[in-house]
């Protein structure tokens, strides 16, 4: 989130809370990025702030309710007040549980590779428009087509990055394999480990594909322990999300810390992988 926009998104949370009742004096920031993470003080609220014109707040709380309904590992609403979206100064803020963290905080991959199949199992059952993951892919391929918006993105770079999004986009979706709703991006900065297990959180990503898709964004060391794995596509779909998440951090607009840094990490994690797959690029 802009600078700029940080008080008043905070001033906007504790509002909310106030007048429904809550206790909140004082709002610390747990993560800034698209959306500001705050806990509320002492009623001890997780608040999710976005501006108006960028969330998808009403889809991530009904879909939350259904899945913790179906007892799937995900956050669940604040239920000391109503599960809908509020809207105030130009923002939408969503009123969480917070959970206390708990040591350690290293997952084992088995347990990891368990909560994510219950995830699944549960978003399975599940009937939800929601975007293709190739929407995503899409999005990221217009991004390294501009140049207006990657302008610090190397020429040799740029065209590798495009024929990577585009050739394993091609390859992964002609295999034909079984989709289903997903995450979208399960890593670790998206699973808590809580009192209660493990909680996935931040659904706004959700998409339908292969779980390798999904196991893709995960430790190498999951996708051994998830049942039905094919290896293969998740090969396929690791190098391809390491192709999206690097375009992202060439954007102008990128505000994630050290992203210039990890841009070039991925991309040569992404030139090993492609070596490894034998690709031929011309």
């Amino acid at each position: 989130m802009q600078v700029s926009e940080v008080r008043r998104a905070m001033a906007a949370a504790v509002s909310t809370a106030s007048a429904l009742g809550l206790t909140a004096d004082d709002a610390i920031v747990l993560h800034d990025s698209n959306k500001l993470t705050l806990r509320l003080l002492p009623c001890d609220v997780l608040a999710r702030v976005a501006p108006v014109a960028d969330q998808v707040a009403d889809f991530e709380v009904e879909l939350a309710q259904r899945l913790n309904e179906a007892g799937c590992p995900v956050a669940a609403l604040e239920p000391r007040v109503e599960p809908r979206v509020h809207e105030r100064d130009g923002f939408v803020i969503t009123l969480w549980t917070y959970y206390e963290p708990v040591t350690p905080r290293e997952v084992p991959p088995a347990d990891y590779a368990h909560a994510l199949d219950r995830l699944h199992a549960g978003m399975h059952a599940l009937d939800v428009p929601t975007p293709h993951f190739t929407d995503r892919v899409e999005q990221a391929q217009q991004l390294v087509a501009n140049r207006d918006r990657t302008p610090a993105l190397p020429d040799a770079d740029r065209e590798l990055l495009g024929d990577t999004l585009r050739r394993m986009r091609r390859v992964i979706s002609e295999r034909g394999g079984a989709e289903q709703l997903l995450h979208g991006e399960p890593h670790p900065g998206n699973l808590l480990t809580t009192e209660n297990g493990l909680l996935f959180i931040d659904l706004e990503t959700c998409c339908r594909g292969p779980v390798e898709f999904d196991l893709a964004h995960a430790p190498e060391e999951v996708g051994e322990h998830y049942p039905g794995v094919d290896q293969d596509v998740l090969r396929q779909c690791r190098i391809l999300v390491l192709a999206v998440i690097t375009a992202w951090r060439w954007d102008r607009g990128d505000q994630l810390p050290n992203g210039r840094r990890l841009a070039t990490e991925w991309l040569g994690q992404m030139r090993a992988a492609l070596a490894r797959e034998s690709w031929s690029w011309s």
